[in-house]
């Protein structure tokens, strides 16, 4: 039974939530010859290298990172590979520097939270019984000398984390730490070596492009055409495996988007951005495709005008929308509205993507 002296949960403040901001669809390809699958190894294993050299580049320089640097690792890559390469390549390794930045500040944090409740149970007597804001003392001597030893291993864990985020000093794993340890234990991993560099190299590939409005079909580096062609602008090493002009190869597969396509062509044929992805699924055997693009931020206004005149809950259902108009406290006024896309108050439209409220009722 619940108690009755407990005071109810308080209800967080409505907001308005903000829209998706990219959009990022993915399709296999299919039917690749023999030729097509050794040269994206070929391109995506040089271009793995290259992101590796310049992640260890950027993680050396620490903090001391700055615009010059950085254009002296783009011109380097440059004339290994091609300045759009370079781009993407540079681009992808600040991303990883930066998130292993923030994930360096959120370990620190969960160090110094364990820290903080071990030193606050050590403190208090041994059995003593703890509240729902604050834990008691431990249940006997022998956890309270366990979590003694233990507070020490956190405090030096924390120390030398401290250190190094005050250096600018990241520790990253191309192709991820998980795949590397199984390396050391393949019987717990249930793989064979043979299959674990199989993986491992995969991981390590580079086969990205970003996408640049104003350029034919958005993207100057992987290029996918209304016609599902899709060609590779070769680095400059490679790139004697041309079967196209200007140095490019173009894959014998075609490919299409099951999913948002009709959104896709739009942007190709307009010229607007698309980044491509293309990675390798060695348990399945599989190559795929991925496409993104960002979406415009939608401007969106203040919760106390959305509810000034009531709002509109919408239902989002497989095959319909159920919408019902509620009153500026969320209680439903007149009769709902099945099976209708429409506002029951005026001839506005409800779609899914606008949101779960309509400003105009």
């Amino acid at each position: 039974m619940a108690d009755a002296n407990k005071p109810l949960r308080q209800i967080r403040t409505p907001f308005v939530a903000l829209g998706p901001s990219g959009v990022a669809i993915r399709t296999r390809l299919k039917s690749l010859a023999p030729r097509d699958e050794e040269v994206l190894r070929s391109v995506g294993a040089h271009l793995g290298s290259l992101a590796s050299k310049d992640l260890k580049r950027r993680c050396a320089d620490g903090l001391d990172h700055s615009t010059d640097t950085w254009a002296e690792r783009k011109q380097g890559l440059t004339g290994e590979s091609s300045s759009r390469w370079a781009g993407s390549i540079t681009k992808a390794t600040h991303d990883q520097w930066a998130l292993s930045r923030r994930a360096q500040l959120a370990h620190i944090q969960s160090l110094e939270a364990g820290v903080g409740t071990i030193m606050h149970r050590l403190s208090l007597p041994v059995g003593e019984h703890g509240s729902k804001r604050a834990p008691g003392g431990y249940r006997s001597r022998q956890e309270w000398h366990a979590k003694t030893r233990r507070l020490h291993a956190l405090e030096d864990r924390l120390a030398v984390e401290r250190v190094d985020r005050e250096a600018g000093r990241v520790r990253v794993v191309r192709g991820g730490k998980r795949m590397a340890r199984n390396r050391h234990n393949l019987q717990a991993a249930d793989m064979t070596e043979t299959e674990w560099r199989q993986r491992w190299e995969a991981a390590r590939w580079f086969l990205a492009a970003d996408g640049e409005s104003g350029k034919r079909f958005g993207n100057e580096t992987i290029r996918v055409n209304e016609d599902g062609d899709v060609g590779i602008k070769l680095p400059a090493p490679l790139a004697h495996l041309a079967n196209a002009p200007h140095g490019r190869y173009v894959l014998a597969a075609k490919v299409c988007f099951p999913h948002r396509g009709q959104e896709w062509a739009d942007r190709i044929a307009a010229d607007r951005a698309v980044a491509y992805r293309i990675h390798y699924d060695v348990q399945r055997g599989r190559w795929y495709l991925t496409a993104s693009w960002t979406l415009p931020v939608t401007k969106t206004i203040p919760i106390e005008a959305v509810l000034a005149d009531g709002v509109i809950g919408v239902d989002t259902n497989a095959d319909h929308l159920a919408a019902w108009r509620l009153d500026a406290h969320g209680n439903p006024i007149g009769a709902r509205a099945a099976s209708s896309t429409t506002c029951p108050a005026r001839p506005t439209i409800v779609t899914p993507r606008s949101g779960m409220l309509c400003p105009d009722c």
